[in-house]
């Protein structure tokens, strides 16, 4: 079997073709998957099959597959039928209730899971329906990001935290999508990475609230320069879905955030994540 290693754009994101995600990996294609991965950030399969327990399956390859946690007020009535390793986002309706979460339109740019002690290594999502026009994910690479910061800015944040705070499927900060239940965390507003041991910028427009120890004035706007720093176009892709399409993408290094779309189309994908293994540092 031949594998082919195309990248998706000049700041990040790798496709890799030739795979059948159906069957079971070896351990040596699965050692070549992460070394593209670790290199790449963001990697892309096209054309995949896949039911619920083989996506569980080749999430398993990369760590342990967090197990569902949705507080209460944030479960969908979707998840029913759904592998308890697994995310159901989606804007189609059953008596007007959605079915999935973060049903509609736009989310800024954030990490996954950001909010807890512990967050997850890695997130993946399959394209099981794609509406015709929008619903895109755009990711950044938050290495390049933190590298091209000025030296001035990078000597204010370096040693610093950042308090994080979110209702669960709110989709821009402040808003009154979310659920009462929230989660909040405290990790380093530059974080290095576990494996690449790479610096790379750990905070968003989305979920981070404040620099701690900081007066807020200054926190808002040394926040406001690095989410816009991040999220300039040199350092994104924007990847368009098709159904069958699996992206997995490292949360140590890059954010992402969603384009809108039209509530009338429908909308389905399946997420699993790996879990981390420890703070960040």
């Amino acid at each position: 079997m031949t594998i082919t290693i195309n990248p998706l754009s000049p700041a990040l994101g790798a496709e890799i073709s030739g795979l059948d995600l159906h069957a079971p990996l070896d351990a040596q294609t699965v050692r070549k998957i992460r070394r593209v991965w670790l290199d790449h950030l963001v990697i892309l399969f096209r054309d995949q099959k896949l039911k619920q327990d083989e996506l569980v399956r080749f999430t398993s390859y990369f760590g342990t597959p967090a197990e569902r946690a949705s507080p209460k007020g944030a479960q969908t009535i979707g998840q029913a039928n759904l592998h308890p390793n697994l995310i159901l986002i989606s804007n189609i309706r059953e008596n007007g209730v959605p079915i999935g979460s973060l049903p509609d339109g736009e989310i800024e740019f954030h990490h996954d899971m950001i909010f807890r002690d512990v967050p997850s290594a890695a997130s993946i999502l399959y394209a099981v329906e794609t509406p015709a026009y929008g619903g895109d994910t755009i990711f950044a690479n938050c290495y390049e990001a933190y590298e091209t910061l000025t030296e001035e800015v990078r000597e204010k944040l370096e040693q610093r935290c950042a308090y994080h705070h979110y209702h669960f499927n709110s989709t821009h900060k402040g808003d009154e999508r979310g659920t009462k239940a929230f989660a909040e965390s405290i990790h380093p507003v530059f974080r290095t990475h576990d494996e690449t041991r790479r610096k790379a910028v750990y905070v968003n427009r989305l979920i981070t609230d404040y620099i701690v120890d900081m007066p807020r004035a200054e926190s808002d706007v040394l926040l406001a320069h690095v989410f816009d720093h991040c999220e300039r176009e040199e350092f994104v892709y924007r990847h368009v879905w098709q159904v069958g399409d699996m992206l997995m993408w490292d949360n140590r290094c890059s954010m992402h955030a969603r384009t809108n779309f039209s509530s009338v189309d429908r909308r389905l994908m399946w997420r699993s994540t790996v879990a981390g293994q420890k703070k960040p540092i």
